[in-house]
């Protein structure tokens, strides 16, 4: 079984599956989650019987997916864990561990990569995949209980006969994703994913993921990323792969938009036959695409050469206006290059949507106005289209803990309050600082001049109809950040 067990707060909705960065959602979100979904399609060809069980997509209560859980008895329940809350997973685990003594309880994802340890003393669980590619992992584990095989390096176990805690030793992410099969969309439940998402203008939508994960790499990549624990090396998959996985979304599923949740999409070569391939085939004028973006990485000829191909939104990292976090963040980028990389796209007919974070450590008050004013310019020359904010968190396995840790920068170490409601880290700003200020990055959305753009550029149902779910997310999040 793959599980994400329903996490019950006042704080509203976990955004857990496939996300970077952890956050609890007043306006529900949910994403669909790629690593999973291919080790479900893997097992399943391996001829494991597989159950998909996302009990926060399917929005039920817990001890509904529990009964459900005790109902399926499955061998194996593989549930993927974050900072913020994997000490409730802990506490799932031994509820688990009640119900179904013999199971098999497997944890992963980017805490349990930079802490194994931690989690085989802290919870019964019986299994820690690490590193990024467990779906890899999920397979080598299940086969090794069935008695086929040697587990692969990155696995932390229990033995079968002592209970001894052991591991096969560092991951090693050297997996071609061109073996990857053409996931199993009806076996992952992808449509509980297409609907609640606010990067799909056009719904059905779903996800894709040509590459684990940015291929930004000088340096260790940026420091307060958590997915650099997962995926310390670059890879991509041909773009010809994902070309024929869109032919089949839109002929099989009907999907009309789709999100490529790759750390930063290739670009170079790959980039543009992939958007050869888009236009020779069609499907540029069947579905929208969007994806992840390095500012200062394309020209306006691939620019336009996307927007032909279908491409509409690029999310794209801001984080700070401060050039000094830039450097220290380690996203190789300057001010400029954002103004202008947010301005080619927009000329191109793209829609830039901006990623910030505020309360950094080594930033002032003024500082972190200095990030909304740069905000509020983009928005008001018409070169960003949407954003998000959120406090800057440092998640253990990152540089950016590390950092922290060392210099004696942290204020808890209760991964609980790793949730991005609160301030994690010390700063010349306070929590109601940093608060206040999210909220006015949300409010830009209600400047006159924005909104008459928006209206002005209303050229469907589905335009208007995403304007309103817009407007809704935008009220939960001003929710999310209630000083």
């Amino acid at each position: 079984m793959i599980a994400y067990p329903p996490l019950e707060s006042s704080k509203g909705v976990p955004l857990l599956s496939q996300n970077r960065q952890f956050q609890w959602f007043n306006s529900p979100t949910y994403i669909y989650p790629m690593v999973p979904a291919y080790a479900a399609t893997m097992l399943q060809e391996a001829g494991h019987e597989v159950l998909w069980a996302d009990g926060i997509a399917e929005e039920q209560k817990y001890a509904d997916w529990l009964t459900r859980v005790e109902h399926e008895a499955p061998e194996v329940v593989a549930m993927e864990t974050k900072t913020p809350v994997v000490k409730s997973h802990w506490k799932i685990v031994g509820d688990l561990k009640r119900i179904l003594p013999e199971a098999k309880v497997v944890l992963m994802g980017d805490h349990v990569t930079a802490l194994p340890e931690e989690s085989m003393q802290s919870s019964q669980a019986d299994c820690v995949l690490t590193g990024g590619d467990y779906d890899f992992l999920l397979l080598s584990y299940a086969n090794w209980l069935d008695g086929k095989g040697s587990l692969e390096p990155g696995i932390w176990y229990r033995d079968h006969n002592d209970a001894e805690v052991k591991n096969t030793g560092k991951f090693d992410l050297n997996h071609d994703l061109n073996n990857l099969p053409i996931i199993d969309r009806d076996l992952t439940r992808w449509q509980l994913y297409s609907e609640k998402n606010g990067n799909f203008k056009r719904t059905p939508g779903t996800y894709t993921m040509i590459g684990r994960d940015c291929w930004w790499r000088k340096g260790g990549g940026c420091t307060f990323c958590s997915w650099t624990t997962l995926y310390p090396k670059w890879r991509a998959r041909r773009p010809e792969l994902l070309a024929d996985e869109i032919g089949i979304l839109i002929e099989r599923y009907g999907v009309k938009s789709v999100f490529d949740d790759t750390g930063a999409f290739p670009i170079g070569e790959t980039l543009r036959k992939f958007c050869r391939l888009m236009i020779e085939r069609g499907y540029n004028e069947k579905i929208e695409f969007s994806c992840n973006m390095r500012f200062g990485a394309l020209s306006l000829e691939d620019y336009k050469l996307m927007k032909q191909a279908g491409f509409r939104m690029l999310l794209f990292g801001l984080e700070s206006a401060q050039q000094e976090t830039l450097n220290r963040i380690n996203k190789n980028l300057t001010v400029e290059q954002i103004k202008d990389s947010c301005r080619t796209a927009k000329q191109a007919c793209l829609e830039p949507h901006l990623t910030i974070m505020l309360g950094y450590p080594w930033e002032s008050r003024e500082d972190a106005f200095r990030t909304f004013d740069l905000a509020k310019y983009l928005f008001e020359k018409g070169w960003a289209d949407t954003l998000q904010a959120t406090i800057v968190i440092p998640y253990p396995g990152t540089k950016l803990f590390a950092e922290c840790k060392d210099q004696g920068l942290l204020n808890t170490l209760d991964w609980d309050e790793y949730d991005m409601r609160q301030m994690v880290m010390k700063s010349e700003l306070c929590e109601e600082d940093v608060k206040e200020i999210t909220q006015r990055m949300y409010k830009l959305f209600m400047n006159p001049k924005y909104v008459m753009r928006k209206f002005a550029n209303i050229r469907s149902f589905e335009d208007m109809a995403f304007i309103l779910r817009g407007a809704k997310k935008v009220a939960g999040h001003l929710k999310d950040f209630r000083a």
